[in-house]
């Protein structure tokens, strides 16, 4: 997603925006939701539910994304969110392939990222066998704590266990390596996801503390891709009315000011994402957001799509 003048990956147009068309990619990423776990409008925001209700703003589903092979005509999940029932059915409508999903991958064990399994349940689907990617401890706790325990019983969901750093080969052009990095690990471990096509790469680090907590530096492991889905959460301190400490995230301020130095050819593979209900970025305009924009960063919106 580079630009070079008007020269671009097939995923973009020269209007320089990501996911725009013409697109001709036979594997690509797609955007599924944005919003940070809890969605848009929030919970109690009854502010936010009124500009809903009245056209003035649009709902935000939990951030996800799907990996598609057309040549394959398989799919897979990133997050299984509360929102999961309408990704699928945005995801299937891109390609309809043999089975709902052929697998689905799991960050770690907070509210918007796993929670959607319990539409494989009896209670919902009744899936058999749906393939779900999990590090050790995040296998441990759906395995022995209910009512994630009875769709491992029920064989509604089959646990694929991850390594940190080991390749999952999907198929002949397809793979996936997951990373672990810092949060706040109260059930399982986090991680991110490196996804690799036959011609580029992408990040996806939804959920993250901070940059300068993580043993690696996020400027290389930016450099190293064609793509970087980052930690959004938070336009900046201040912005809830709470010790923000208690959910640390890389504000996007931080992000920035941290590649400042960096060349337009890296700041113009960071993708923002997963931001919080009050964050100004869910805007369609913002002053905040539109300086930035004008930096050469981008913000995932919900249907862009990004080829591999």
């Amino acid at each position: 997603m580079v630009v070079i003048g008007c020269f671009l990956f097939p995923v973009l147009s020269c209007s320089n925006e990501p996911g725009n068309k013409p697109f001709d990619s036979l594997q690509y990423i797609t955007v599924l939701g944005v919003a940070q776990d809890g969605g848009f409008p929030h919970i109690n925001a009854h502010d936010e539910w009124a500009d809903l209700e009245n056209g003035k703003r649009k709902r935000e589903l939990v951030v996800s994304l799907g990996l598609i092979d057309k040549t394959e005509q398989q799919k897979w999940l990133f997050e299984a969110t509360p929102d999961m029932p309408q990704q699928l059915y945005m995801l299937n409508k891109e390609e309809n392939g043999n089975s709902i999903i052929d697998g689905v991958f799991l960050t770690h064990a907070h509210i918007g990222h796993y929670t959607g399994l319990m539409h494989f349940g009896r209670e919902a689907m009744g899936a058999k066998d749906i393939p779900v990617y999990a590090m050790p401890r995040m296998k441990d706790y759906l395995e022995t704590n209910g009512p994630w325990s009875q769709l491992v019983q029920l064989n509604n969901i089959t646990l694929k266990p991850m390594a940190q750093d080991s390749l999952i080969q999907l198929n002949p052009t397809l793979s996936v390596v997951p990373f672990r990095v810092p949060h706040r690990d109260e059930f399982s471990e986090t991680v991110g996801f490196k996804i690799m096509g036959p011609h580029r790469s992408a990040l996806f680090i939804p959920d993250i503390n901070k940059w300068e907590l993580w043993d690696r530096s996020i400027i290389e492991e930016v450099k190293a891709v064609d793509y970087a889905f980052l930690d959004a959460t938070f336009f900046k301190e201040g912005e809830i009315p709470r010790p923000m400490s208690e959910v640390p995230h890389p504000f996007i301020e931080e992000t920035v000011k941290l590649f400042e130095n960096q060349p337009d050819s890296v700041k113009s593979k960071i993708i923002f994402i997963h931001f919080n209900h009050s964050n100004p970025a869910l805007h369609s305009t913002d002053r905040l957001k539109d300086s930035l924009t004008n930096l050469g960063y981008h913000f995932a919106k919900t249907g862009d799509r990004y080829g591999l």
